[in-house]
C-alpha cells in the first residue's frame, strides 16, 4: 500500500498550524471543485485527494496518528497494514474515543459521499482511519443486546439537501435517509440492527452518528451559513460582482461594494440553513487577496497611485 504525504498533497509544512491548513485546502479546491473543472476526471480526483488530507489534518486526532504513522510506517508494513489501533497504541498513542468494547465495522457505499463524483477516499485512508471501507464505532452493553454506533460521513450538500446513503450492514445493503437539514453530530437509529452477546439472541440497535465533510467554501458558525469567498485587491478597490453556488445548486450573483475590506460580511436573505421549515440567511465573508511578485512596471503603477493619494 502506498504511503500518502498528505502535507504536500496540500503544500504545507510538517508543523503547518490549523489556519495555515485551512487557507491551503481553500486555495487548492477553489482550484480544483468540479463545479469550476465540469468533465474534468484529473481535477475530479485531485479534488477528492485534498479533501482526504483535508479530513486527516484539519482533525487533530487523526492528524496525531497520521504523524505517528508516517515517522513509523516502515514498522507499520511489517504487520501487514493491519491493526492501527494497537499499533497506534504502542507507539504511544491511544485508543480513539477512549470507550470500552468490541469495535465492529460496516463498510458503506462511498459512491456517493461526493455527490456522485466517483469512489471515496483511498485505501491508505481507509486502512486505519476507515475501517476497512467506512464506519466503525464502539459498541455499549445493555443487558444481551449491544448497541453499536457508527460514523457516517456525508457532504453538506446532502445534509443540506437531504440524500438516500446505501450502507452494508453484515452483508445485507440498507438505504439509509438523510433529512434535509440534518446536522452534524445528530444520531439516526436503526432498530434492531446491532449486535447480540449471544448467538441468535435480541439484537440492540445501530446509531449512526451524521458527521458532515468540512466544505471549501462553505462554513456553518453558530447555527448561522457563511460562505468564504476570495476577492482579488482590484475587484476590493473597483467593486464588482462574483458568482457563487449555493447549496441547492443554483447560482448566485454576490455585488462587491467599491472599497471593499477583506473580513467585511454581506448578508444574502433565504439562502442560509433551513431550521424549523424556515430557510435563514447565508452571510459571504469576504477575503481579500493581495497580488504577489509584482513586476517592475506593476510596482511602479502602484507607486504612482499612492502618490496621488493624500496622506
Amino acid at each position: 500500500m502506498e504511503y500518502k504525504d498528505y502535507y504536500k498533497i496540500l503544500g504545507v509544512e510538517k508543523s503547518a498550524t490549523q489556519d495555515e491548513i485551512k487557507k491551503a485546502y481553500r486555495k487548492l479546491a477553489m482550484k480544483y471543485h468540479p463545479d469550476r473543472n465540469p468533465g474534468n476526471k484529473s481535477a475530479e480526483e485531485k479534488f477528492k485527494e485534498i479533501t482526504e488530507a483535508n479530513e486527516v489534518l484539519s482533525d487533530p486526532e487523526k492528524r496525531k496518528k497520521y504523524d505517528t504513522l508516517g515517522a513509523n510506517w516502515k514498522q507499520y508494513q511489517h504487520t501487514g497494514g493491519q491493526g492501527f489501533d494497537d499499533f497506534f497504541t504502542h507507539f504511544g498513542g491511544s485508543r480513539s474515543g477512549g470507550r470500552t468494547g468490541a469495535t465492529y465495522e460496516f463498510s458503506g457505499d462511498f459512491g456517493d459521499i461526493f455527490g456522485g463524483m466517483g469512489g471515496g477516499f483511498s485505501d491508505f485512508f481507509e486502512s486505519f482511519f476507515g475501517g476497512g471501507r467506512g464506519f466503525s464505532g464502539r459498541t455499549q452493553q445493555q443487558k444481551t443486546a449491544v448497541d453499536v454506533e457508527v460514523v457516517l460521513n456525508v457532504s453538506l450538500e446532502d445534509a443540506f439537501n437531504g440524500s438516500e446513503k446505501t450502507i452494508n450492514v453484515d452483508g445485507k445493503k440498507l438505504k439509509v435517509k438523510i433529512n434535509p437539514g440534518t446536522k452534524d453530530g445528530q444520531k439516526l437509529r436503526l432498530k434492531g440492527l446491532g449486535r447480540s452477546k449471544t448467538a441468535g439472541g435480541t439484537k440492540g440497535d445501530l446509531f449512526l452518528n451524521i458527521h458532515i465533510l468540512q466544505h471549501p467554501f462553505y462554513e456553518i458558525k453558530d447555527n448561522q451559513l457563511y460562505y468564504n469567498l476570495d476577492i482579488d485587491l482590484y475587484t476590493a478597490v473597483l467593486g464588482g460582482k462574483e458568482n457563487i453556488r449555493t447549496l441547492d445548486g443554483k447560482t448566485v450573483s454576490v455585488n462587491i461594494p467599491e472599497g471593499t475590506e477583506s473580513e467585511k460580511v454581506l448578508r444574502l436573505k433565504g439562502l442560509g440553513l433551513i431550521e424549523n421549515g424556515v430557510r435563514g440567511d447565508l452571510f459571504i465573508d469576504i477575503h481579500v487577496t493581495v497580488p504577489k511578485n509584482l513586476s517592475r512596471e506593476e510596482k511602479e503603477l502602484f507607486n504612482k497611485l499612492k502618490s496621488l493619494r493624500p496622506e
